[in-house]
């Protein structure tokens, strides 16, 4: 009974460990999170500056799998280079072996303290100190934990037959590394394997080679979830990066245990103990793996994707075709390529409005679904030529690069915030009106439809103008915002003419009618914003304000 007793007392202190792990990574992600995704795409450009992001970021988290996760987001689409990512990885490995090094040290003293400041800070703060008071919270609880773990392995280790079975664990290094594997995989972090193979070993359960095992079971478990959930999908691209960091960290665990008999004895001697031999062991190996991979990530990336080839282009509507990543280095042609790139936005946003004119004439439900499919095409554009034209390295830019460099994102967000538009307000129009059973006027639909041909041809216009950047163009275009409001103010007029005349059609639609002259208008404005005003406001026509000056 008392041997039940601590073993559900040493899981409980195992989960409280778990948990504490978890606030340290939620609240470091939430208070520092977009700073350090920014931190860690800039340093993608240089494997050496990668490897040392890999390691800052991982310590920050405490985790190698949350690292590994937020870079796997970095690389689907493939605007991220395979080799500095591996790199990343290769230094998030020995991240986690210095947070090991740090939680390893008596400092038990400090999780009361960690505890009441953190909670402080958590409940009479807000914003980044709340969040950061969930870090120093997860901390206390982490070395609360650890402390208790060690105190309850005493007793449990002196009972008879458990430390002789614990210790014929020696026998069989396989399933020992399997088990250390399957245990990081379902803790999400190598950290708290290692520590208890530490602590196995510090009490004298476990041998120096059996705690070898477990270190290196932890090493390839934590590239385990990374491979299941960050590599999920149909894109190759986004399962390299997962793949090739658990295949080295595989060629590692295979090198080593072929050697274990030999090193053993050497391993011992990393320490003055056996837990300080096995930390120093576990950095020391990622390093050494570290520095076996490093010179060679190049040719390693080429055979990842050898083995995960891109599909076509044209299996992936949205999929960018013109965004080559070794034009980066020049500046002027990567633009070129984003402009032709954001040039299909443009031809994507015309085939909208074709679907929404006949959306708005029809009663099918085909051309709602149709239209709407393409939004999502405009969404992996914008994401793509954003990351894209933000990765030219700066240095190589010339003023009139990074001003077009601005053009190119302005025009991209801004026809995918017209799409939106399109996608979630005025098909939203159609779909109520089909729902309701009604039908706009002859008058009111008439309207509709001379409008969205409009809008059209400013499309087209606003295409040719972020090419030719000419000046009357531009001045073009923005004459049809003048336009745009005129033909607002009057169609709302003749509208409301068609209510005080009692016509029923305009009575059933008139809010669907309202609304959707309104979102016409602010595509068309959008559409302005994208490709007339830079251009204007480059030649210092465009005022600071419409507004009157009143002396």
């Amino acid at each position: 009974m008392a041997t039940t007793v601590v073993i559900l007392e040493l899981a409980g202190f195992a989960a409280l460990l778990l948990w504490g792990v978890h606030m340290v990574q939620t609240g470091v992600q939430r208070t520092f999170g977009p700073k350090l995704r920014h931190f860690l795409a800039g340093a993608l450009r240089n494997r050496i500056r990668a490897f040392a992001a890999g390691t800052a970021v991982t310590i920050a988290v405490q985790s190698s799998t949350a690292t590994a996760l937020m870079l796997t987001a970095f690389s689907a689409g493939g605007l991220v280079e395979l080799a500095p990512a591996l790199a990343v990885m290769l230094g998030a490995n020995v991240g986690s072996s210095l947070v090991v090094q740090a939680l390893s040290f008596d400092i038990a003293v400090l999780a009361p303290i960690l505890v009441l400041a953190g909670v402080t800070l958590f409940r009479r703060w807000q914003d980044e100190a709340h969040d950061f008071g969930r870090v120093l919270i997860g901390l206390g609880l982490v070395l609360i934990s650890l402390h208790q773990f060690l105190q309850l392995l005493e007793p449990l280790v002196a009972r008879p037959g458990v430390g002789e079975a614990l210790r014929a664990l020696g026998d069989y290094m396989p399933l020992v590394v399997a088990g250390a594997a399957l245990l990081t995989w379902a803790a999400h972090s190598s950290v708290v394997t290692v520590l208890l193979a530490m602590s196995l070993a510090a009490k004298g359960v476990v041998g120096i080679d059996t705690g070898v095992a477990l270190v290196l079971g932890a090493n390839l478990g934590s590239a385990i979830n990374p491979l299941l959930e960050g590599g999920v999908g149909s894109d190759p691209a986004s399962r390299r990066l997962p793949l090739g960091n658990f295949l080295n960290r595989l060629v590692g665990l295979v090198v080593a245990l072929g050697a274990l008999s030999y090193a053993a004895p050497h391993v011992a001697r990393l320490g003055p103990d056996p837990a300080r031999a096995l930390a120093n062991f576990h950095t020391l190996f990622n390093l050494a793996l570290a520095l076996a991979f490093l010179p060679f990530l190049g040719p390693y990336a080429d055979l990842i994707k050898r083995l995960l080839p891109s599909p076509a282009a044209e299996a992936r509507p949205g999929t960018p075709i013109y965004l080559d990543p070794a034009a980066r280095e020049t500046p002027q042609v990567a633009l070129a390529l984003a402009t032709r790139e954001a040039l299909r936005m443009a031809d994507t946003i015309e085939g909208m409005l074709n679907g929404l004119r006949e959306a708005l004439q029809s009663d099918s439900r085909g051309p709602i679904h149709t239209t709407r499919q393409l939004d999502d095409v405009l969404d992996g554009l914008n994401s793509a030529i954003k990351g894209y034209v933000l990765s030219i390295p700066a240095e190589r830019q010339e003023p009139a690069d990074v001003a077009r460099q601005t053009e190119v994102l302005m025009f991209a967000i801004n026809l995918e915030h017209a799409g939106d538009l399109i996608a979630r307000d005025l098909l939203s129009v159609a779909e109520r009106r089909q729902s309701r059973g009604v039908a706009f006027s002859t008058e009111g639909e008439a309207e509709l439809v001379k409008l969205v041909d409009r809008l059209i041809g400013n499309v087209r216009l606003a295409a040719s103008l972020f090419v030719n950047r000419d000046p009357g163009t531009a001045r073009t275009l923005v004459a049809e915002k003048e336009a745009f409001r005129e033909i607002e103010s009057e169609g709302v007029a003749a509208h409301f003419a068609r209510l005080r005349s009692g016509n029923a059609k305009t009575v059933e639609t008139s809010s669907l009618h309202l609304d959707a002259l309104r979102d016409l208008k602010s595509i068309n404005s959008h559409l302005v914003e994208a490709a007339a005003y830079p251009i204007l406001r480059t030649g210092g026509e465009l005022l600071p304000s419409r507004l009157k000056t009143v002396n």
